[in-house]
């Protein structure tokens, strides 16, 4: 296996638990042999190592969860309590879903591949310390049993990336900025990379930044609640170009209120999920619309001003005056991208800011592709044992290696 070119696929399923995404990047090793590790690393790269990869993008998929897979997620997510033989089940069957979705990406572009990254599911995500069993601490579980994708495709995983960032006093969040200093820094332009999923998260990096002057968090709801509503109002599972929405008028008195939560004032690096904004805050928040307007149309409106207006706070408060006055890209990705009435939306806030909104296709990487994209990157920093983290964005004391390998 060639240690300066690989063919990497990236599996990700995010916090909405619609499917998988499956990317196959070739990624090549471009630094200079002589180059020691000592070094700071080209334009500040995090770590103090001498990788500069280079990604070319060959592949990527999408492919829909089964209805009853899709629904052991959600109920995994939302349960108070659940057996452990249900977990161990769902583990195993995430596995297999994993594996069958990475097989078919590879046979349907004639690709064969050197290594995996899977970044599982989240089933809980628990950030920030809490006593549990006489002890305090943080900690994480993203299911999806890799020996199965393993054994399946013949090659290796590199699965379990955020424990060790949380062990060196991270958030085990965000994991994306390794890959959007790697493909989008500029000397020039300022860039600000929006993931909308379930979650909405962004990614800072202003014009000719080192990695250490990266800022990286969760903005708050990408999707997320966006999906409960248009789901239980409309029995649909997300809204299309956002034409619900559109139907609809925002619902000031109610996003004033949801504005107030203290997530939105913590200050980076803060991560969230469906703890914060799962099913039962979009139950709170559909009750407080109804006591403003019975129209369906005007809560699913409203929910999706507070994803835009939390984007937007958040770009104004932490990251506005990092960019020092040049000119920003804005660049979003994620379902959310595909939602006409949200971009609307995004633009009236952050054109005025001298934002020039974009998806990233104008930048040659597909939206859906972007967060596998990622953890194949990821896996091939921990395959040549090199640190994965932005310790900026997650709030680690250092940079480390990410993730654990299993062999085939």
């Amino acid at each position: 296996m060639n240690a300066k070119a690989m063919t990497v696929a990236g599996i990700m399923s995010g916090t909405s638990a619609d499917g998988i995404d499956v990317a196959v990047v070739r990624i090549v090793d471009q630094s200079h042999p002589s180059r020691k590790n000592k070094d700071a690393g080209p334009r500040g790269f995090p770590g103090g190592h001498p990788a500069q990869p280079k990604l070319t993008l060959l592949a990527h998929e999408g492919f829909r969860f089964p209805a009853g897979l899709r629904r052991a997620v959600l109920a995994a997510m939302n349960a108070e309590s659940i057996s452990t033989a249900e977990l161990a089940r769902l583990n195993w069957r995430l596995g297999l879903a994993y594996a069958e979705a990475v097989e078919a990406t590879a046979k349907r572009h004639k690709i064969k591949l050197d290594l995996i990254g899977c970044h599982g599911q989240t089933l809980f995500h628990q950030a920030k310390t809490a006593a549990y069993a006489g002890r305090k601490f943080a900690c994480t579980w993203q299911a999806g049993e890799t020996a199965a994708i393993a054994a399946a495709v013949g090659v290796p995983v590199v699965s379990n990336f955020r424990p060790a960032d949380m062990a060196a006093g991270g958030q085990g969040a965000p994991l994306v900025p390794l890959l959007d200093y790697v493909l989008f820094a500029d000397a020039k332009r300022g860039r600000v990379l929006q993931n909308i999923g379930g979650i909405a998260n962004l990614t800072a990096i202003p014009a000719g930044a080192k990695a250490n002057r990266v800022v990286a968090f969760d903005t708050g709801p990408g999707n997320m609640v966006i999906d409960a509503l248009t789901q239980q109002l409309f029995g649909k599972p997300f809204d299309r170009n956002g034409a619900l929405a559109a139907e609809g008028s925002v619902l000031e008195p109610v996003l004033a209120a949801e504005l107030r939560n203290p997530y939105y004032r913590l200050k980076p690096p803060r991560t969230a999920g469906r703890e914060q904004f799962g099913r039962a805050y979009a139950a709170d928040f559909l009750v407080e619309c109804r006591r403003q307007s019975k129209r369906p149309e005007d809560a699913l409106a409203t929910a999706t001003a507070l994803t835009a207006e939390t984007i937007a706070a958040s770009f104004r408060r932490f990251v506005f005056a990092k960019m020092r006055g040049s000119a920003v890209d804005y660049i979003v990705s994620g379902g959310g991208a595909r939602n006409a009435t949200l971009m609307a939306m995004l633009a009236q806030r952050l054109e005025p800011l001298g934002c020039e909104l974009a998806a990233s296709e104008e930048f040659g990487l597909p939206a859906e592709a972007k967060e596998a994209a990622a953890f194949a990157l990821l896996a091939w920093q921990t395959w040549h044992r090199l640190p994965g983290n932005v310790p900026t964005a997650t709030g680690a004391k250092k940079a480390v290696i990410l993730g654990q390998v299993t062999y085939a």
